[in-house]
């Protein structure tokens, strides 16, 4: 008998892979969650018609129950929630109250079901934050340090999954997914917007300037097709009540990354420093070591970075 896989926030960049990755491999029937009265289905357009789609805010407890019931679920992909770094900033008490509540509604909604998913929640390196120069690569054992709102939001999310496994024996996962990027990334997120902007300037929409923040701090990327399986890899094999890293283990700098995007086309282009996209403190490093994950499951990045921003600079050329 097929098995029931919810997605929460199946309609954003990870949840749309997501459940793609389910339909191909043929996993499972998928149950996922959108919000709001006008929720966008861009994302989800190509595979609307084979999935089953319930319209829930995790903030609302009853919308959770209800969500649970209809969906009955055997594994869950616990992925909604704010996840723009520079929104929690702006937007904290939302941040918290989405990330925070709307876990905390979910794994109670399950307890209280009766059901017994097995459960994969996608938690961030985040929530790592200050990292000391002896600290590197990452370890799941590193102390939490985080340097957002959105870090916090992830650290309490993580914790609670760590406590329903502790307290109601839930069999909950806890991935701390490092930098992940593809086609469908939000054009907010670094990578994806340099790529947009390359985008624009080829069709003449944007003057040849492309505008960026702090290119010194370095980051660990995983194409998001790579990240997806994990996710699957994660629920299916390895160890309720653990946390585990998902990543590459090589960083790259923003000048790097930078670097690379501007390869990939034959304008010529000019770099503008914008102090508006200065973060108040932000994490120099955050490099992981995903030997935990690897060693226990097999599981292996096969996506290089440089066809990851390939296909996430086409993504844009084909929509700007």
């Amino acid at each position: 008998m097929a098995k029931n896989v919810l997605i929460t926030g199946v309609n954003g960049f990870v949840g749309s892979h997501m459940a793609e990755f389910v339909l191909e491999q043929k996993l499972g029937n998928v149950f996922g969650t959108v919000r709001g009265k006008t929720p966008s289905y861009e994302n989800i357009k190509e595979i609307k018609d084979k999935i089953i789609i319930l319209n829930c805010d995790l903030t609302d407890y009853f919308a959770v129950k209800k969500t649970i019931k209809e969906s009955q679920p055997d594994i869950v992909f616990h992925i909604a929630g704010q996840a723009f770094v520079p929104s929690s900033w702006e937007s904290p008490h939302e941040t918290l109250n989405s990330n925070i509540l709307g876990s905390l509604n979910l794994f109670e909604g399950i307890r209280e079901s009766g059901l017994d998913p097995r459960m994969q929640i996608a938690c961030s390196s985040e929530e790592y934050g200050l990292v000391l120069e002896n600290e590197s690569p990452i370890k799941e054992t590193n102390p939490l340090r985080p340097l957002s709102p959105y870090g916090v939001s992830k650290c309490a999310m993580d914790l609670l999954g760590y406590q329903f496994y502790k307290s109601y024996g839930m069999k909950i996962v806890r991935t701390r997914a490092f930098n992940h990027s593809g086609p469908r990334r939000g054009k907010e997120y670094v990578d994806s917007n340099w790529c947009m902007q390359v985008a624009m300037i080829e069709k003449e929409k944007q003057k040849p300037e492309l505008y960026v923040g702090n290119l010194k701090a370095k980051r660990d990327f995983t194409h998001v097709k790579d990240i997806v399986r994990a996710y699957w890899i994660a629920v299916t094999k390895a160890t309720p009540g653990e946390a585990y890293n998902i990543c590459s283990g090589k960083a790259y700098s923003m000048q790097q990354v930078l670097d690379m995007i501007l390869k990939l086309t034959d304008k010529k282009i000019k770099v503008v420093q914008d102090p508006a996209r200065m973060r108040p403190s932000d994490v120099e490093l955050l490099l992981g070591d995903n030997s935990k994950f690897v060693k226990e499951t097999g599981w292996k990045p096969q996506i290089p970075f440089e066809q990851t921003l390939k296909e996430t600079l086409e993504y844009w050329r084909e929509r700007v």
